[in-house]
């Protein structure tokens, strides 16, 4: 029982905030927008911690991963993020110009167009193009890549095409079977796991990923676990990437810890004994772990979230 009168079940102490994305709101993720779009292009995606599953529905979506997943300590958070998926699902655009597995397909956009259309009388907003600093693949940054990767062939589908209120009204559209579209896109190419990923493995481990993204959750990691307990996570996530993977991490500031530990006595009593700092954790992935490069992308976020995003590079090649 905590000093609040709350048991520890009830606080977030693995920082699975509910609510997490309402204090960052940005879509495009601001943190995606520092990293080029072809790091995502055909990859396999680990996102660890991914709460509600925005970030990796974005990138199952918009980024042209060939598949995303999204693993969180906290099952309800897990719920929500296979709801979110069906609700992204429902309010993108017809692709109908997509490469299809069968003519069903084409059949089936135009009847989820005509369904979207005959539901809701409210069409598409077009935002004005606003003057913003380029990323290194020519892209403004704070906007999702192209709507067309060539060496893909898939034209990627429009966000938000219908409007919010149609699927709050209506509910969500249901998602076709990856048999008559393909397994590599969006929705199909997004799954959620409920786990302790620092500690367990996912089915998808075995086969391994092109990209780790670590948002937000070396601190939660290093208090739950201790100093021991996160150098064994970086661990991990240097053995299950390919060869020229990445692990794409965005480390809180050690002057956050302070609040996180007062959750509970366990995080307090483990904080006394951390020796390792966040400064200290690029040292630590590239002489003790191995990873072979790091580079530095920049800040991304507003105010208390404005943290760095860092990007580990594995030996290797593809």
């Amino acid at each position: 029982m905590s000093e609040h009168g709350h048991t520890d079940a009830n606080i977030p102490i693995h920082g699975n905030y509910h609510g997490y994305y309402s204090k960052r709101p940005n879509l495009p993720d601001p943190r995606l927008s520092l990293l080029s779009s072809s790091i995502f292009l055909n990859a396999t995606v680990l996102d660890i911690g991914c709460n509600e599953g925005r970030v990796t529905c974005e990138i199952a979506q918009l980024w042209n991963a060939k598949k995303v997943v999204g693993v969180d300590i906290d099952d309800a958070l897990i719920t929500t993020a296979w709801r979110r998926r069906r609700a992204v699902w429902s309010l993108q655009g017809p692709t109908s110009a997509a490469p299809k597995a069968s003519d069903e397909n084409s059949d089936q956009d135009r009847v989820l167009e005509r369904v979207g259309r005959e539901k809701c009388s409210g069409e598409a907003k077009e935002e004005r193009p606003q003057k913003k600093r380029k990323t290194e693949d020519g892209r403004a940054q704070g906007t999702a890549p192209p709507l067309i990767a060539p060496s893909r062939g898939l034209p990627l589908p429009i966000p938000n095409y219908f409007p919010a209120s149609c699927e709050h009204e209506f509910g969500s559209l249901p998602v076709p079977p990856f048999q008559t579209r393909s397994k590599n896109i969006f929705p199909h190419n997004v799954v959620f796991r409920t786990v302790d990923w620092a500690k367990e493995d996912v089915l998808e481990d075995a086969e391994g990923y092109d990209v780790v993204l670590g948002f937000s959750v070396s601190k939660w990691i290093h208090l739950n676990d201790r100093d021991e307990g996160l150098k064994s996570f970086f661990h991990k996530v240097f053995r299950v990437l390919h060869p020229g993977g990445v692990f794409v991490l965005e480390p809180q500031g050690w002057d956050t810890y302070t609040k996180a530990k007062r959750m509970s006595e366990k995080l307090k009593e483990n904080a006394k004994m951390l020796e390792l700092r966040p400064e200290g954790f690029e040292q630590v992935l590239l002489e003790e772990i191995g990873f072979a490069s790091v580079e530095r992308l920049g800040l991304a976020g507003d105010g208390g979230f404005r943290r760095p995003v860092d990007l580990y590079r594995k030996w290797g090649s593809h």
